[in-house]
């Protein structure tokens, strides 16, 4: 395993499991397997519906709760609900969150991030970020913050490789970590030529080849699955290294291809909804 060095001395692993779009069946079963597998980096979040799930998969691998690295978000309906973060230790089942993050730059923001540093200040997170905020909402944030933020969550993939936002970011000491790190599954990017090529070269598949550009790149990844096959193979990305040059090769090939877009509309939405309660036990 590799590691990031958050801004505040606190080790993130490099790779991890995600939930994203997983029932709490599934994120169980799909924790359970990367734990096994060496994960130890999972991601959810209030909005998935299976925090109870993650905490419960995360309870029966007997692994000691120091050795995971818990990762969630805060939903923007719950960024003015001074219990929001004791209500997502308690989903979790646990005592604390290694990294907190804002969801979406919607709602009462500046009210979320407040939250985030009091849970901060009282020992309940031990990093806190942001994710899906461009540089002038983090540029809001970092102006009226306390702590600075430790981690953007962004979509990342070899063609939308965010080169200014990264260096926007670098300057501000904050890492970034990739969702759609495969391109939303997008078959034209995972098979293109470079891909196909380097995957012959080192005996791995195409979307570990990815997933090795990434981290070598700097950025941090959650990709998720249901598949406990894929979830090994995406972990299997740390006995070998690609050459100065097919990373240059990758890194020609942004287009500036992003999969998702944010709208006024879409986040005056996502203000607006709140999630139902996950109280499967």
């Amino acid at each position: 395993m590799e590691y990031a060095t958050l801004n505040n001395g606190i080790k993130m692993p490099m790779a991890g499991i995600g939930t994203f779009l997983l029932s709490p069946d599934e994120a169980e079963a799909s924790v359970s397997s990367a734990l096994q597998c060496g994960y130890r980096l999972i991601d959810t979040a209030n909005a998935y519906l299976n925090e109870r799930a993650v905490g419960r998969a995360m309870k029966k691998s007997g692994l000691p709760r120091e050795e995971l690295f818990l990762e969630t978000k805060l939903w923007p309906s719950f960024y003015e609900q001074p219990d929001a973060v004791d209500k997502t230790l308690e989903r979790l089942d646990t005592d604390y969150i290694d990294l907190l993050l804002l969801h979406q730059p919607a709602g009462n923001y500046i009210a979320g991030y407040r939250l985030m540093e009091k849970a901060y200040r009282e020992g309940k997170v031990r990093a806190i970020g942001l994710s899906n905020f461009a540089p002038e909402q983090i540029q809001e944030i970092l102006e009226l913050c306390e702590r600075t933020p430790s981690v953007l969550q962004t979509e990342v993939h070899p063609y939308s490789q965010e080169k200014e936002l990264k260096t926007f970011l670098a300057g501000k000491g904050m890492k970034i970590q990739a969702w759609y790190p495969l391109g939303h599954g997008d078959k034209t990017l995972i098979h293109e030529k470079v891909f196909e090529k380097l995957a012959q070269k080192y005996g791995k598949s195409n979307a570990q080849i990815i997933l090795r550009w990434h981290i070598q790149s700097g950025n941090i990844v959650i990709p998720g699955s249901k598949d406990p096959a894929h979830i090994r193979d995406n972990f299997n990305l740390f006995d070998f290294t690609l050459t100065e040059q097919e990373m240059e090769e990758i890194a020609a090939m942004d287009q500036k291809k992003r999969y998702y877009t944010s709208t006024p509309e879409l986040l005056q939405k996502y203000a607006e909804m709140v999630p139902p309660v996950d109280d499967q036990k």
